[in-house]
């Protein structure tokens, strides 16, 4: 073996085909006999032959080979989600057997009451953008990719002309979830939401008809096809423990109700983490989950450090939401029409919801 870094040339020579064959060996399709392709493989693997260089074969594509992967938040409170974290995963290991790479990117931000767009948007090499938690279609990101006729695939937002969308039926699994606890005979009903819009609000939410944020949105919409209009709406400024913790300190707060007939007798959080930090809140202020309140919530997490709590949620397929967003790109670069996947979500009953205690 030649002490020389092997060429596409050397892997021809050995494999005694033309170089224009060996390269069609190497690519993902072409009118080469699987024959042929497996000898010249065998040459490369001989030679310690690598592959084309990717830059190159980029070159000759016309693609970067990068997908870029739009987030509507802060990317270090991002991976403090789990939720963020799955779908990720599932993405990155769909693309990775298409052999595209991603590019993580902050989507616009509010800077002293402008939006700003981050400069990879503007500039990085890419060929799809995926727009996802939080990014809409009127941000100014979006509008920016548009400027540079980037196709963009839409992850549980509002649809966007010509654009794959991918959801979950958050809507349909926030009314099952909705029938369950009134099923159970709670009538007072209390919401944890996640953002309402990129202005990231935490307190008592009034106006509930100009959310922009479709997750949030639609899980509302679900309470409300159920027949529960939540007594008390409290808008949080991101799905974290906290966050919950300090919505249920505010809602079921002796100074908020001062007879305890009337406080809410359930709590439905629009995420796992909300309803964790709900959980946490409740029993600081003295009561029992779910025999004084019942807490819900909305993703189907692993939660192992609540111990033997298991939270009553709507589970949706995390890691299949990212491989979907993944086979939506697939479908862009193959000039398919794009289309619009909804994946179903279940309810999960667990320990922290019941029947509410009797006067």
């Amino acid at each position: 073996m030649s002490a020389h870094r092997p060429t596409l040339a050397s892997v021809a020579e050995v494999a005694g085909v033309s170089i224009s064959t060996a390269s069609l060996a190497f690519a993902s399709s072409g009118p080469i006999a699987e024959k042929t392709r497996a000898k010249v493989l065998a040459a490369a693997e001989e030679l310690g032959y690598r592959g084309p260089n990717p830059l190159g074969r980029q070159l000759r594509s016309g693609r970067s080979g990068i997908v870029g992967v739009v987030i509507g938040d802060k990317l270090r409170r991002s991976f403090r989600d789990p939720v963020s974290v799955q779908v990720l995963d599932g993405l990155a290991s769909t693309l990775g057997s298409m052999g595209l790479g991603v590019l993580l990117i902050p989507g616009a931000s509010d800077e002293d009451g402008l939006q700003t767009v981050d400069p990879l948007i503007e500039t990085a090499a890419m060929d799809v953008a995926i727009l996802i938690w939080g990014v809409h279609a009127n941000d100014t990101s979006v509008e920016a990719l548009q400027r540079r006729g980037v196709p963009v695939v839409v992850g549980e937002g509002r649809p966007i002309e010509g654009a794959p969308l991918v959801g979950i039926d958050d809507r349909g699994g926030s009314a099952e979830l909705a029938r369950y606890l009134t099923g159970l005979g709670h009538e007072r009903i209390a919401l944890i939401t996640l953002p309402f819009s990129a202005d990231r609000r935490a307190g008592q939410a009034v106006d509930l008809d100009d959310i922009e944020w479709t997750p949030t949105r639609n899980r509302l919409a679900g309470l409300r096809d159920a027949g529960v209009e939540p007594v008390v709406v409290w808008e949080t400024e991101a799905s974290l423990v906290e966050h919950g913790h300090a919505a249920a300190m505010e809602l079921l707060s002796p100074d908020r109700w001062p007879d305890p007939a009337l406080r809410p007798t359930a709590i439905v959080a629009q995420s796992d983490l909300l309803a964790a930090g709900a959980m946490i809140g409740a029993r600081e202020l003295g009561l029992r989950v779910p025999e004084d309140v019942s807490i819900a919530g909305f993703d189907g997490l692993d939660l192992p450090w609540l111990g033997s709590d298991v939270l009553t949620t709507v589970t949706q397929p995390l890691a299949a939401k990212g491989a979907a967003l993944g086979h939506a790109v697939e479908g862009i670069l193959a000039g398919e029409d794009p289309v619009t996947t909804i994946l179903e979500v279940e309810l999960t009953v667990g320990t922290t919801t019941g029947p509410p205690a009797q006067p």
